[in-house]
């Protein structure tokens, strides 16, 4: 990491899965219209490999909106056979730098770094200059201490 690295965090997120996800972009669209009609903002999204027609599709929210995100979810698991998984109380490290967009290993680093911690990291997402993971809350403080001693 250089100089210009900067890691910021964001604590009281939810984590939501919808594993099982119909994958075409016309359902992810649907969706992601619906949660809109809830006044939710989605922060992370992350989509695993598709499996035939089927995918697993995530995202954050703040832990806010976790009343309304369940109300969502019921209405969802009563129309589709979509397996609704829910995890809130997370944390967000974000780890930014626009050196990554041209020198590689820069997630080698940020990876390394953590390496040992054991930390249960539920999501990965990224940019061209920014690697954000979204972990627990009883692993934020010792993944946050390694990056910022990997920063040193």
């Amino acid at each position: 990491m250089s100089s210009s690295t900067v890691i910021s965090t964001t604590d009281n997120i939810t984590l939501v899965t919808l594993a099982g996800f119909p994958a075409n972009v016309d359902s992810i669209s649907h969706i992601f219209e619906a949660i809109s009609r809830y006044n939710i903002n989605i922060d992370m999204i992350s989509m695993a490999p598709t499996h035939g027609a089927f995918t697993g599709l995530s995202f954050t929210i703040s832990d806010s909106d976790l009343i309304d995100i369940l109300a969502f979810t019921t209405q969802l698991k009563r129309e589709t056979n979509v397996n609704v998984i829910v995890s809130s109380v997370n944390h967000k490290i974000s780890v930014y730098d626009p050196a990554m967009k041209n020198t590689p290993g820069i997630a080698a680093q940020v990876f390394g770094a953590i390496t040992g911690t054991n930390a249960d990291i539920r999501l990965i997402t990224t940019s061209e200059v920014e690697i954000s993971l979204l972990v627990t809350e009883a692993d934020f403080d010792t993944v946050l201490a390694a990056l910022q001693k990997a920063m040193a």
